[in-house]
C-alpha cells in the first residue's frame, strides 16, 4: 500500500467514523474505486491502527467526561459515573453478541456488496431525516434506552448503516437530549473499538505483514486529525439540527451506488 492510498483510507476512516455517513459503506465504495485491491490487500495492522486513531481522537475530545467517569468509578460507590458506565456496558451487549455469534456471516457482507451498501445508505438517510425533525428535549439516557441504542449499534454492523447516525437518531427519536445523545453515541463505541483491536492483535500474526511503516504512520495521523475534526463538528451539527444535510448526502450516494451496480 502506498502513502496516497493510506492517506485516503485514513481520511475516510477519520471522517466517516463520526459523521453519519457509514464508514463501512464508504470503505466498500473505496474498495470498488481502487479495483478491490488496496483495501483487500490492506494489512490487519493498518486496520487496527486506523481504528485506534479514531478511538484516541474520541478520548481526546471527551477527555474531561472520561476523567470524571473514571474518578467516579474509583470511589467504589453507586453514583452518576457508575450508572453511566453501566449504561455503556448495556449498550455494548447487542453489538458484542452479533460480532461473536455471526462473525463468519458478517464477513460475507463486506465482499463488494455495493448494492447492499446503496440500500442501507438510503435507510440511514431516512433515519437522519426523521431524527432532524424530532422535537428537542432535555431527557437523558436511561438503562432501557441504552439497550435500544445498543441494538441500533448492532444493526449498524451492516455496511451502509451509519453507526453514529443510527445511534444518535435512535436517541433523538426516543426524546433524548441531542448533546447527551451525541456524547453517549461516541463514548459507547470506544470500549468496543479497543476490544476489537485487542482481539485482532491476539488473533493475527503480524510477523507476516509487509505493510511499510510510513503508510501506517500517514494513515494513523490522517485518521486521528480528521477524527478530531469530525467528532467536534458532529457535536455542533446535532445540537443545531443539521442532520438533514447528511440525510441528503447519504440518499444521493446510496442512489448512485444502486444505479451503478444495476446498470454499469
Amino acid at each position: 500500500m502506498g502513502v496516497l492510498e493510506a492517506l485516503i483510507l485514513g481520511i475516510i476512516q477519520g471522517l466517516t467514523e463520526f459523521l453519519p455517513v457509514s464508514s463501512s459503506g464508504h470503505l466498500e465504495i473505496a474498495k470498488a474505486i481502487f479495483g478491490d485491491k488496496v483495501i483487500a490487500e490492506e494489512s490487519m495492522f493498518m486496520t487496527v491502527m486506523l481504528h485506534g486513531a479514531t478511538a484516541i481522537s474520541t478520548i481526546v475530545v471527551f477527555r474531561r467526561e472520561i476523567w470524571k467517569i473514571l474518578t467516579g468509578l474509583f470511589q467504589f460507590k453507586w453514583n452518576k459515573q457508575t450508572a453511566f458506565s453501566v449504561k455503556i456496558i448495556i449498550s455494548m451487549v447487542p453489538a458484542a453478541f452479533v460480532g461473536i455469534a455471526f462473525s463468519s456471516e458478517m464477513e460475507m457482507l463486506f465482499d463488494n456488496q455495493i448494492l447492499l451498501v446503496g440500500f442501507m445508505l438510503i435507510i440511514t438517510s431516512g433515519l437522519l431525516f426523521f431524527a432532524d425533525k424530532a422535537k428537542k428535549t432535555k431527557k437523558g439516557v436511561t438503562f432501557s434506552s441504552a439497550l435500544v441504542i445498543g441494538i441500533a449499534q448492532a444493526l449498524a454492523i451492516l455496511p451502509g448503516i451509519s453507526r453514529s447516525g443510527a445511534t444518535i437518531s435512535t436517541c433523538v427519536l426516543m426524546g433524548i437530549d441531542r448533546r447527551k445523545a451525541t456524547r453517549f453515541s461516541f463514548l459507547m463505541v470506544v470500549p468496543l473499538i479497543l476490544g476489537k483491536m485487542a482481539k485482532d492483535l491476539m488473533d493475527s500474526d503480524f510477523t507476516t505483514v509487509g505493510t511499510p511503516a510510513i503508510p501506517v504512520i500517514v494513515g494513523f495521523i490522517a485518521a486521528f486529525v480528521t477524527g478530531l475534526f469530525a467528532c467536534t463538528w458532529m457535536i455542533k451539527l446535532v445540537k443545531n439540527s443539521k442532520l438533514t444535510y447528511f440525510s441528503i448526502y447519504c440518499a444521493i450516494v446510496g442512489f448512485i451506488a444502486i444505479v451503478h451496480q444495476l446498470y454499469f
